[in-house]
């Protein structure tokens, strides 16, 4: 077998691995930058050579082909250069929500038996680390055998000394500055091989996305899979090694990862990763880092449109903006090619389970943008099933769940059907617009939230008899999370201890803004709460 992995899965135009993508990107476009990370400037060829000593120090610490390499770190080129690493050696990453709680985070870890971890030191004011360790116990975490310790913000991984860090009751704790010290002990060649092994049919990655019963599902998805969506997403935004791609999306998710990370080390993009959203600052980077691509959600754009110093800054660049997860009007779209001097703009449809289905093109009008989500991607074919329920199949649709055949035979039929959950029409172009959802999810500020996990978790208050969650409008987020509640009999609750409750046990994208207290529950004749019944209430 070569050992070059540049062969692995390389039978087709692209690359159907990310080790062979990145080692073809380093020959390819070895001198452009990869990565600008504030200070970090990062070339494809050293982004290889960063990834190979993460891969080996990874190694050196008994990270094994099929292993799972959890990452709950923010968008910096330390989870870019992480991700890459543990593919490289055959292991599949998950992808860990930064907002998750210590509670939260241990569960995923937990239930895929993650070998690693690479989390930062603190993020946003939290030490998310010492909160997953009191959450573990001193026995709550028996697989996992090696923490990484990520900074934050910046940071260049060097050879240097090993830092002090606190003794941990298990697993071994090295500092991202320390992995050169690590990687030591295993050779280039046993890397390389490792990574030329690497099969188009491997496991690549597990991302969790909520289910109606309240418990996440561990999506599964292999290499040509990963790669087959970036490709896909790069031929329909007509993306090329000259775009400085902006990442605000986060890497934990689907719209930052595989439809940014992965795209621009396909094409040999420039990925600009930004940690935390912040409009002048924003404003900013699209005008230093001449962006060009720039993914997001509608509350992103407007507030750019409406920041009063929006016009003191060259953001000319801007070529292409991609969105979704919430209704584009047309006047936004107007505004954002003629004001932002956006060549395009484009709206796409996906979830989890098959990642992206339909997209706009570049040549789609305003108001095709506005009211569609474009139709269906390369290699995937979309029609509607009884009550306009989205259907959707191709290559790209996932494994399946983790550990879960029943929910997994389910939602992919017996014709490799994938089921969303999602009703919608379809017009004579083919042209996808989504009308409803047919389960109760909604969607806050881009993350999509599941009302029966907050469900579950106000079941445990002593004083909540019963409670239920709706998303109402919001002019910022697009929607927020209400619950109504029933107080349980000789108990007293308020909307403030609801809030704080939430606040301290779930991330904060899922937390309700506001609370209503009622004496029942409205519910049908089979006992279904009637959701649409509170959703009118005021």
């Amino acid at each position: 077998m070569s050992s070059d992995p540049r062969s692995a899965g390389n039978n087709t135009a692209h690359p159907r691995t990310t080790p062979a993508a990145l080692t073809r990107a380093a020959d390819l476009f070895g001198d452009s930058l990869a990565v600008a990370d504030g200070d970090d400037r990062i070339t494809y060829a050293q982004l290889l050579e960063r990834v190979r000593l993460v891969a080996r120090a990874l190694a050196a610490k008994g990270v094994e082909p099929g292993d799972r390499v959890a990452l709950w770190a923010p968008n910096t080129h330390h989870w870019i250069e992480a991700a890459l690493a543990a593919h490289y050696i055959g292991a599949a990453i998950v992808p860990i929500n930064t907002r998750y709680t210590g509670h939260e985070a241990l569960e995923l870890i937990q239930r895929t038996q993650a070998k690693a971890l690479v989390a930062p030191e603190k993020f946003l004011g939290f030490d998310r680390l010492a909160e997953l360790i009191e959450a573990a116990g001193p026995e709550g975490l028996p697989d996992l055998g090696l923490i990484v310790r990520a900074p934050a913000m910046g940071g260049a991984l060097r050879n240097g000394l090993e830092v002090t860090v606190p003794a941990l009751p298990y697993g071994e704790v090295v500092d991202w500055h320390a992995l050169g010290i690590a990687a030591e002990a295993v050779d280039q060649a046993t890397v390389d091989a490792r990574a030329a092994a690497v099969d188009p049919d491997d496991l690549c990655d597990i991302l969790f996305t909520s289910g109606t019963t309240g418990k996440s599902k561990g999506v599964l998805t292999a290499h040509r899979q990963s790669m087959g969506i970036a490709d896909a997403w790069a031929e329909c935004a007509e993306i090329t090694s000259d775009d400085n791609y902006l990442v605000t999306n986060p890497l934990f998710h689907t719209f930052g990862y595989k439809a940014g990370m992965l795209v621009c080390v396909l094409h040999g993009a420039t990925m600009v990763p930004m940690a935390v959203f912040d409009v002048p600052a924003l404003m900013d980077i699209v005008a230093r880092e001449r962006i060009t691509v720039f993914p997001g959600v509608p509350t992103m754009y407007q507030s750019i449109l409406d920041h009063p110093d929006r016009d003191k800054l060259d953001m000319t660049s801007l070529r292409v903006a991609i969105t979704g997860a919430a209704a584009v009007p047309v006047p936004l779209v107007e505004k954002m090619q003629n004001e932002l001097n956006f060549d395009a703009v484009l709206t796409a449809y996906g979830q989890t389970e098959a990642v992206v289905v339909t997209m706009c093109r570049t040549d789609d009008d305003p108001v095709t943008v506005s009211t569609s989500s474009g139709r269906a991607i390369p290699g995937m074919e979309v029609r509607l099933g009884d009550k306009n329920e989205i259907l959707v199949r191709g290559d790209n649709v996932m494994l399946g769940y983790l550990d879960d055949p029943e929910s997994t035979a389910k939602t992919i039929d017996a014709d490799g059907w994938l089921h969303t959950g999602d009703v919608g029409t379809l017009d004579e172009r083919g042209y996808l617009d989504i009308t409803d959802r047919l389960k109760d999810m909604y969607t806050s500020g881009g993350f999509n939230v599941y009302p029966a996990e907050i469900e579950n978790e106000l079941a445990r208050m002593d004083e909540v008899a019963e409670s239920a969650v709706v998303g109402v409008p919001d002019e910022r987020l697009g929607e927020v999370g209400r619950a109504f509640i029933v107080v349980r009999r000789g108990h007293t609750l308020s909307e403030d201890d609801v809030l704080a409750y939430c606040r301290e046990h779930l991330a904060n994208f899922k937390n309700p803004r506001s609370v209503r207290f009622v004496d029942v529950l409205p519910r049908n004749a089979s006992g279904k709460v009637l959701k649409n019944e509170l959703r009118a209430l005021d």
